[in-house]
């Protein structure tokens, strides 16, 4: 498989999306990607697993990381890609389109035509974002290689319809506990139902009034929520143990400790286990070359409510934001596609900006 990167930006998407690339699958990406980049002089090129990295070295005061993943979730039917025009707007359709190999496109495009930026530039095209976070392919290059992660500015090509979405929500997943005493359901009075007394759980979720946050001028929406429950033995059986599933989406005005202290706070008195947390980010729009971003591309900044790996790059000490063509509501969709005008404008703004930034 090849990419030709000579065309648009919209025909460099569609023969991304059309390489199929699910989680764990995304080496022949990988390997189009990086075949692509060879022989471009202005270029460093890096391999790291299923993660490629294309860099300049041109001796600027500061440099910008950007990156994208190249992983998908599963495909349902939505391969290969086709245009379609919706009430006058032309689409582009099929998985990936808008999560997010629309904005991986316009990255590689600019990655190989912006030959002297006015910043130094380390691209980053990684592997495994949409499953566990310990199997991500940034995690790991930062574990692997951090020197690359040396940056003045991060920009993180998730979809934000074309828009500066700063920093990103924290996110906690907890197991709460109950346990019962098993017993026949034809004598249920000898046990104790583990699932009926999950009901003040479900109480306490159900009136839960989730903050709306302001973090530098941005408002963050949290969310506290019941994703899944898991209880039950056999249809005859009285259950012993139930556990609901909980998902909390925190400001990142609080850190992962606190989080997880609010939710066990709330939950008191019953076994919270935590399954999985992970840091949000601050808007990250104070740096000056943030500002000079904004300036660049327009628009009024917003908040990001979903997590996004820009929480890497703040960890890191990186002020970073999303920025990439597609509409986050369509991302993981049946029906996933991103209106081609979106991928053009992100190419416009990053364009404008990356070639006449600081120099």
């Amino acid at each position: 498989m090849s990419l030709n990167l000579a065309g648009s930006s919209i025909d460099l998407t569609r023969q991304i999306c059309d390489i199929e690339s699910v989680s764990g699958n995304e080496t022949a990406l990988a390997d189009a990607i990086e075949q692509a980049l060879v022989g471009y002089a202005h270029l460093e090129i890096i391999r790291d697993g299923d993660t490629v990295v294309a860099r300049t070295n041109l001796g600027r005061a500061q440099r910008v990381v950007i990156a994208g993943h190249i992983d998908t979730v599963p495909l349902n039917e939505n391969l290969p890609t086709r245009f379609e025009t919706i009430d006058g707007v032309e689409y582009l359709w099929g998985r990936g389109t808008v999560d997010m190999k629309a904005g991986v496109a316009v990255q590689l495009k600019l990655a190989v035509e912006l030959t002297e930026p006015g910043v130094d530039i380390t691209w980053m095209w990684y592997d495994h974002e949409e499953v566990s976070g310990d199997l991500n392919g940034l995690g790991r290059l930062a574990g692997n290689r951090p020197d690359l992660f040396a940056g003045d500015f991060a920009i993180l090509g998730e979809p934000t319809n074309s828009r500066v979405e700063g920093g990103c929500n924290g996110n906690l997943r907890v197991d709460v506990r109950t346990v019962g005493l098993r017993a026949h359901s034809a004598r249920a009075w000898v046990g104790e139902n583990a699932i009926h007394k999950a009901a003040p759980i479900l109480g306490l979720l159900a009136a839960y009034q989730p903050r709306e946050v302001e973090v530098e001028g941005l408002v963050y929406r949290e969310g506290l929520n019941a994703v899944g429950i898991s209880g039950g033995v056999a249809g005859n059986v009285i259950p012993d143990e139930c556990i609901v599933h909980v998902n909390y989406r925190f400001a990142p005005s609080r850190n992962a400790d606190e989080a997880e202290a609010h939710v066990r706070e709330l939950f008191a008195g019953f076994d919270v286990v935590v399954v999985d947390k992970a840091e949000g980010a601050r808007p990250g729009l104070n740096a000056p070359l943030a500002q000079q971003f904004l300036a660049a591309v327009g628009g009024e900044p917003m908040p990001k409510y979903g997590w996004t790996d820009v929480a890497r790059f703040s960890a890191l000490g990186v002020p970073a934001v999303n920025y990439g063509p597609g509409d986050p509501l369509k991302a993981h969709a049946d029906d996933e596609r991103v209106a081609v005008e979106q991928i053009t404008d992100c190419e416009d703004g990053l364009r404008s900006w990356l070639a006449a930034s600081t120099r």
